[in-house]
C-alpha cells in the first residue's frame, strides 16, 4: 500500500531544527513520501533542505523564458495588484531578468519567498509571499491582504510541484474558506531540475470555465 502524505510536520520535528542550523531543514521532505523524495534529483532535494538561519538567504538568477495570458487571466492579474500583485503582469517580459530570494519566517515557522521580474518599462515587479507549514495539507502560502492558499506538495517522476487545494482568507483572527466561484483557478506551480545547478520554475493557472488564464516559464540557476 502507498505511503500517505503527512497532514502536517511534527512539531518535535520542527522545534529542534530552529535551534540547530547545522541540521538539514526537513520540513518539505515531511510532506511526501520518503520513495517519492529519493526519486528527486540530489540538486532539488538540497535545494528544499537548505537550513536558513540567522540572517542567511537563498538566492537564484535567471530569466523568465515566457509569459502568456488569456484575456480573463489579464484582468484577473490587474485586479490582484490591489493586494500585492501575487500573479505575473507584464506580458512582454520574456527573457527580462529575474531573481528569488528566499529567508527564513521565525514568526510562523515558515519561509519568505520573493520572485523579482524586469518589466520592458518602469519598475520591477516583486512578489511576495509566505510559506507556512500549517494547515490540513501542511504547507500553506499567504500572498497577501490575508488571502492564502493550502498546497499539496507532490512528486512527479523527478519533478517538484505545488498545487493548490483550497483558498481561505485570514480576517480578524478567523480563517474563512473561499466558495468555490470565488476562487481564482487551480494552480500549478513546478520545479524541473535541468542539471548543472539549473532548474526551470513553472507557473499554471487554469479556471473550470476560462481555461488557461496564466502560464509562466522562468529559468533559474543556483548562487553559490
Amino acid at each position: 500500500m502507498r505511503h500517505q502524505t503527512p497532514r502536517y510536520a511534527p512539531a518535535t520535528l520542527r522545534a529542534p531544527l530552529r535551534r540547530n542550523a547545522d541540521l538539514s531543514d526537513l520540513r518539505f521532505r515531511q510532506l511526501v513520501p520518503a520513495a517519492d523524495w529519493d526519486q528527486l534529483p540530489r540538486d532539488v532535494r538540497i535545494r528544499f533542505t537548505k537550513r536558513l538561519a540567522g540572517h542567511q538567504s537563498a538566492i537564484y538568477r535567471g530569466h523568465v523564458i515566457e509569459t502568456r495570458f488569456n484575456l480573463p487571466g489579464r484582468i484577473l492579474a490587474q485586479l490582484l495588484r490591489v493586494i500585492g500583485a501575487p500573479l505575473p503582469i507584464d506580458r512582454y517580459a520574456d527573457d527580462s531578468a529575474a531573481i528569488v530570494t528566499v529567508t527564513e519566517d521565525p514568526c510562523s515557522n515558515g519561509q519568505f519567498w520573493s520572485r523579482q521580474y524586469n518589466r520592458r518599462t518602469g519598475f520591477p515587479q516583486v512578489i511576495h509571499s509566505t510559506k507556512a507549514f500549517a494547515g490540513d495539507t501542511g504547507l500553506e502560502e499567504i500572498v497577501g491582504a490575508g488571502i492564502g492558499m493550502s498546497l499539496h506538495l507532490k512528486v512527479d517522476g523527478q519533478h517538484l510541484t505545488f498545487v493548490s487545494h483550497r483558498y481561505f482568507l485570514k480576517l480578524f483572527g478567523l480563517r474563512l474558506k473561499l466558495p468555490k466561484l470565488l476562487e481564482p483557478g487551480h494552480l500549478t506551480v513546478g520545479h524541473h531540475d535541468l542539471g548543472d545547478g539549473r532548474f526551470e520554475f513553472t507557473l499554471d493557472l487554469h479556471h473550470p470555465l476560462f481555461g488557461e488564464l496564466v502560464h509562466q516559464r522562468a529559468v533559474f540557476t543556483d548562487m553559490t
